[in-house]
């Protein structure tokens, strides 16, 4: 009895020892077939997503530069002489801009979808802000009024643009 169970043991731990073995392969070789593919699939829909997220950028680049103000009042011209239907044509044409590219928010980081929405507040709170003023009665005054604000400092969408380029260039 003692000689078929050590019998029994010689034939048995040897096979469990290379079953073993052999699962342990298995697994580890499932594994990096399965790493595999997801890189697989991670590269291939980089190469198919790479372009229409540099397209986003493109376009919501395009959108800062046409809402900034220097070009944004080159670009509209007043209608009348009212400085109130100016200002409502210069913020409808930033919100209509803006309304057309808001899809492109789901290529873009949140934090950069952020900033190009403040871009887009600051603007329009500039030309209202300019707007106030009681010295400004006609809409060429408010479009005067708007470059002299602009004389002194930066746009507010060069803010969104910088950004933009720091992530394009991080994606490269």
């Amino acid at each position: 009895m003692e000689q078929q169970l050590l019998n029994l043991l010689m034939y048995t731990i040897p096979s469990l020892v290379t079953g073993s073995v052999a699962f342990l392969f298995f697994r580890e070789h499932m594994q990096n077939e399965e790493e595999r593919r997801k890189f697989n699939i991670v590269k291939s829909l980089s190469k198919e997503s790479l372009p229409m997220r540099l397209q986003a950028y493109e376009r919501l680049a395009l959108f800062l530069e046409r809402i900034s103000p220097n070009k944004l009042l080159l670009r509209v011209a007043p209608i009348g002489t009212n400085k109130q239907d100016y200002e409502d044509l210069l913020i409808r044409s930033i919100e209509q801009e803006f309304e057309h590219n808001l899809s492109q928010q789901i290529y873009l980081s949140d934090d950069c979808w952020t900033i190009i929405t403040a871009s887009k507040s600051a603007t329009i709170q500039l030309i209202r802000k300019v707007g106030v003023s009681d010295k400004i009665d006609s809409s060429d005054k408010l479009r005067e009024a708007i470059l002299n604000e602009m004389l002194d400092k930066s746009a507010p969408s060069n803010a969104g643009l910088h950004y933009i380029k720091k992530e394009v260039g991080e994606i490269w």
